[in-house]
C-alpha cells in the first residue's frame, strides 16, 4: 500500500530519516523534525519507537544504518495508475494539479466506480466554471498571503460583501462542500465556497492577526486501538484541531489491558456537530465519549432514535 496517502507519508518520512543516517548526519532531534514535516503529528508516537526498538531493523543504537545507499522511491505503475485515478476527481482538479508523465497511464478506476453512502446529495458544483474561478482565486489568496474581496450569499439569503483575510480551506465529506475560513473583524468566520458570487484579490497583503476569536466546542474521547482504530480516527478527524495522548494503562477492569488506549481531544464548530456525532458513532465500542455531558446526551438520543426506527421497521 505504498501508494496510499497515509502510508506514503510514513514511507517518505522514514526514507528521509534513513538518508540522514547513510550520510552520518542523523540525530534524535532530526528524527522528530523530519516526522513533524513529512508525516502526521501522531506519527511521533510510533515511528521513533519502531526504529529504536528494532521492530523495523533499519537503525542501530548509534543511529547508524546497515543501508549503504540512500533510499530511492521511484513511482511504480500501481502508484501512477492510482494518481491518474485521483486526478480524475473534480475536487482534485480544482487545485490545478499537473498531470505530466501520466498521459499514457490507465487510471486504476473511474470516478463512477465509487458510491458514497451517508453523504448529502447537494454537494458543491465542482465542475462549474464560476465555482472553479472563485475557488482558485481564494486558493491563490491563501498561497500568496493576500486579502480577499468576497461577495457572497449568506445562509439566510442575504447578500454580503466582505474584505477579509483568508486563513484556510476546509472540506466536509459529509456535506461534500468546501468552506473558506477567513478572519474578519478579529473573528474567525466561515464562507461556503458555493455561495460565493464573486471574489477578487486585493493589493493589500494579508497579515494574520495575533489573536483570533474561535468559537469552538470541545469533546473528549477515549479510544481503544483495535482493528487500526487510531489510524482510522486520525483520518476521520484529520480536519479538526486535536490533541492525542497515549494512556499508560487500563483504568477500567472491563477493558482489555493489552489494547493500547488513547485520549483524544477534538475542537469543532457547532455547525459540524451532527457530522462529528455520526463519525464518533461509526467507531462503535472502540470509542467512548468522556465529556461534555451535552455530547453524551446527543449520543444517547441518536442511539435511542436508531433503536426506535429499527423496532418500528420490523413491526
Amino acid at each position: 500500500m505504498l501508494f496510499h496517502e497515509i502510508y506514503g507519508n510514513y514511507f517518505n518520512a522514514v526514507a528521509q530519516i534513513l538518508g540522514e543516517a547513510v550520510r552520518g548526519e542523523l540525530t534524535e532531534k532530526k528524527i522528530y523534525e523530519i516526522i513533524d514535516s513529512k508525516a502526521f503529528a501522531e506519527s511521533s508516537l510510533n515511528i521513533p519507537q519502531a526504529l529504536n526498538s528494532g521492530e523495523w531493523p533499519l537503525l542501530e543504537e548509534n543511529l547508524e544504518t546497515p543501508l549503504l545507499n540512500e533510499p530511492q522511491m521511484p513511482l511504480t505503475t500501481l502508484q501512477k495508475r492510482w494518481m491518474k485515478a485521483l486526478l480524475a476527481d473534480p475536487r482534485i482538479r480544482l487545485f490545478d494539479v499537473p498531470a505530466e508523465g501520466l498521459e499514457e497511464v490507465e487510471p486504476l478506476y473511474r470516478p463512477g466506480a465509487i458510491v458514497y453512502f451517508d453523504q448529502y446529495a447537494d454537494g458543491d458544483p465542482f465542475e462549474d466554471e464560476a465555482y472553479i474561478t472563485n475557488f482558485r482565486t481564494a486558493l491563490q489568496a491563501l498561497r500568496e498571503n493576500q486579502k480577499l474581496q468576497v461577495d457572497f450569499t449568506g445562509g439566510k439569503g442575504g447578500n454580503h460583501n466582505w474584505q477579509c483575510t483568508p486563513l484556510r480551506m476546509e472540506y466536509s465529506l459529509k456535506d461534500d462542500k468546501f468552506r473558506l475560513i477567513v478572519c474578519r473583524g478579529g473573528e474567525e468566520r466561515v464562507i461556503n465556497v458555493a455561495r460565493i458570487n464573486r471574489c477578487s484579490l486585493m493589493e493589500e497583503k494579508a497579515s494574520r492577526p495575533q489573536s483570533i476569536a474561535r468559537p469552538k466546542r470541545r469533546v473528549l474521547l477515549e479510544l481503544r486501538n483495535e482493528r487500526n482504530a487510531l489510524e482510522r480516527a486520525m483520518l476521520h478527524f484529520s480536519h479538526l484541531e486535536k490533541e492525542t495522548t497515549k494512556l499508560a494503562c487500563a483504568e477500567d477492569a472491563n477493558v482489555d489491558a493489552a489494547a493500547d488506549r488513547y485520549r483524544i481531544t477534538l475542537w469543532y464548530r457547532s455547525e459540524d456537530e451532527t457530522e462529528l456525532l455520526i463519525r464518533v458513532l461509526s467507531f462503535g465500542p472502540m470509542i467512548k465519549v468522556l465529556e461534555p455531558d451535552s455530547f453524551i446526551q446527543l449520543i444517547r438520543q441518536r442511539l435511542a432514535l436508531q433503536k426506535r426506527i429499527k423496532r418500528d421497521g420490523s413491526s
